[in-house]
């Protein structure tokens, strides 16, 4: 008998949930951009969270050995998104409480990735460093 692998259901994807509600808060922020904002940085934002979206879906599917580049891909997007917003806000196009609100809930789905990440690592590859700020 063939073994598939489930279907996964989004409810059971914390991760893939509050990015989810991340996303929607943003795309209602985009919109209130400055023009000369909104179609570099707030297009490059958006851009960024849809491919973390589209990344994590698709690992979610992935039997547990083949998941760690999409995950280490879904890493590396969300720290460049929080490069972006840290941008947004030295340029004002955020003022400092959307800011530290999105800063605050991407450094949790930093962390979950992180641990899904370690998770589906080989056992006996080393473990990744965790990141911290210097």
């Amino acid at each position: 008998m063939n073994q598939t692998t489930p279907i996964p259901n989004r409810a059971t994807l914390p991760i893939l949930k509050r990015l989810i509600v991340v996303y929607k808060t943003w795309h209602e922020t985009m919109p209130n951009l400055a023009k000369t904002s909104r179609y570099t940085l707030g297009e490059k934002i958006d851009t960024l969270f849809l491919n973390v979206i589209e990344l994590i879906y698709a690992a979610s599917f992935l039997p547990k050995e083949d998941k760690l580049p999409h995950l280490q891909k879904a890493i590396a997007k969300t720290d460049l998104l929080k490069f972006f917003f840290q941008i947004g806000w030295e340029i004002k196009s955020f003022d400092t409480p959307k800011y530290i609100a999105f800063s605050e809930q991407l450094d949790e789905i930093g962390r979950m990735l992180g641990g899904w990440a370690r998770q589906a690592a080989p056992k006996d590859a080393p473990a990744p460093e965790k990141r911290g700020r210097d």
